[in-house]
């Protein structure tokens, strides 16, 4: 593995071309800690007795979610508690004006940018184990197939007794020792699974690129390593998702993640790409049945699954107040979608919460989330943007930064696609996606490149073909 010195590594220049904010106001700051001495005082059921667990990367602080999955005698039941950003955020105060403007937790090699001042969103507000914390708590029964049949939404006290990372959770798993409140977890996330395909949801399983320090001070790039768990937790959050834009869909008022079905002429041109990388595709197969079965290792996989990102465009945040929407349905997940499972690092969350607990209290939608209604969809469209620029500059910086001694050097690559005298190529170790120019390459072949230039200031890589 290729790794950068010690002397590189610093983002305060592209923090500053972005105009990241480095702190929070006083105003913010002051309002935040008033609010952990007096946080919203509702009623709230005591769930402190259920042995909730988190799952997240390792040394995460803004804990969001903490589930316990049971099996039951007619399928499973899913406790999900959200953390509850409503409790510290007053409407219309200091630290809601802050979080308009920020939209959502921008992530950062060097450390995050949040979306909430760290008192509360590595605090009080964040699900930390061995802590009683205020809590949005969702109750979904399924039936064997893990179809929901009943969901219960309000607000409670929880207490998170452990904090697990993907791998710890997969390594209990595969030992026959996994913590009681996800035994059930790979039951219930590969029905998920199978009826997530039946829906017709189209999931890319692109390759991804995760950067993390080494002692030295330095940068490494490498492939991130994606467990089942990874997918089985996703279910999870899905379902929760899915259940809160039932809700709002029923009440006729809320916020969705939505994004249109696929246009024929894109999976008919998905179709031909696939016979061209020599991939057998059934004519009674589904666009998600085919993707589903794809072993996403292999080198033609990877190059159509980077093709298929043409299916999936149009991605926004649809709200209504009254009427339904003409689009209430999201193609990537094969149906009706809402976040509301991130409120410490994502804006809309919290609005489309609140309008879930209203409704299953039978109480009127409070007024300033209605009026909400009017701006969130765009405020998370701009930070969504945001967001996506900050982490393609911050891998093109490091990549930049690994590669820079190297020019001259050659690597093995796969084609994920190609024009007629350049490519876009997947550098295997480091793991980097770049430009490679050269004549006749193939989407899906493994070739050899040699790394011909480095634009550290301009986070530039240039490739050719060995």
């Amino acid at each position: 593995m290729i790794r950068t010195h010690s002397a590189g590594g610093d983002f305060g220049p592209l923090r500053a071309e972005f105009s990241l904010p480095e702190s929070f106001g006083p105003d913010v700051l002051a309002e935040a800690e008033a609010a952990v001495l007096d946080p919203l005082a509702e009623p709230r059921e005591d769930a402190t007795a259920l042995p909730f667990v988190t799952i997240d990367p390792p040394g995460s602080k803004d804990l969001d979610q903490a589930m316990v999955v049971e099996k039951t005698a007619r399928g499973f039941r899913v406790h999900y508690a959200i953390a509850d950003l409503a409790a510290f955020v007053p409407p219309g105060g200091a630290l809601d004006r802050e979080s308009r403007l920020r939209g959502q937790t921008l992530y950062l090699p060097d450390g995050n940018v949040p979306l909430h001042p760290p008192v509360l969103s590595e605090g009080a507000a964040s699900l930390l184990p061995g802590e009683v914390r205020p809590a949005v708590l969702w109750t979904i029964e399924t039936d064997e197939a893990g179809e929901p049949t009943s969901t219960r939404v309000r607000r409670a006290l929880v207490r998170s007794t452990e904090q697990f990372d993907y791998e710890t959770v997969q390594a209990a798993l595969d030992a026959g020792n996994p913590h009681p409140s996800v035994a059930a977890l790979p039951e219930l996330g590969r029905r998920r699974r199978e009826l997530a395909v039946r829906r017709g949801a189209v999931e890319l399983q692109l390759p991804e690129q995760e950067i993390s320090g080494n002692p030295d001070g330095g940068w490494v790039l490498a492939r991130r390593p994606r467990t089942v768990v990874d997918a089985w937790n996703a279910e999870i959050s899905l379902l929760t998702g899915m259940a809160a834009a039932r809700i709002m869909i029923d009440a006729r008022v809320g916020v969705l993640r939505t994004l249109p079905d696929p246009e024929p002429e894109a999976v008919d041109w998905l179709r031909r790409s696939a016979d061209a990388l020599g991939i057998a595709w059934a004519p009674e197969a589904t666009v998600s049945e085919f993707l589903s079965a794809l072993d996403p290792g292999q080198p033609a996989s990877m190059a159509l699954y980077a093709d298929t990102t043409r299916l999936l465009r149009g991605a926004g945040y649809t709200a209504f107040d009254g009427e339904l929407p003409a689009l209430t349905t999201h193609a990537g997940i094969g149906g009706a979608y809402a976040h509301v499972t991130a409120p410490i690092r994502r804006l809309v969350d919290r609005f489309a919460t609140e309008i879930c607990l209203a409704v299953s209290a039978g109480r009127e939608v409070p007024a300033w989330v209605r009026a909400a209604l009017a701006d969130v969809p765009e405020r998370m469209s701009a930070s969504d943007t945001l967001a996506a620029k900050v982490e393609r500059a911050c891998i093109d910086q490091v990549e930049a930064w690994v590669l820079a001694e190297h020019v001259g050097g050659e690597f093995s690559a796969v084609v994920l696609r190609a024009d007629e005298n350049k490519a876009e190529i997947l550098v295997e170790d480091p793991t980097v996606m770049a430009k490679c120019a050269g004549e006749k390459l193939t989407a899906g072949e493994r070739i050899g490149v040699r790394l011909t230039a480095v634009d550290v200031e301009q986070r530039k890589v240039s490739f050719e073909r060995a």
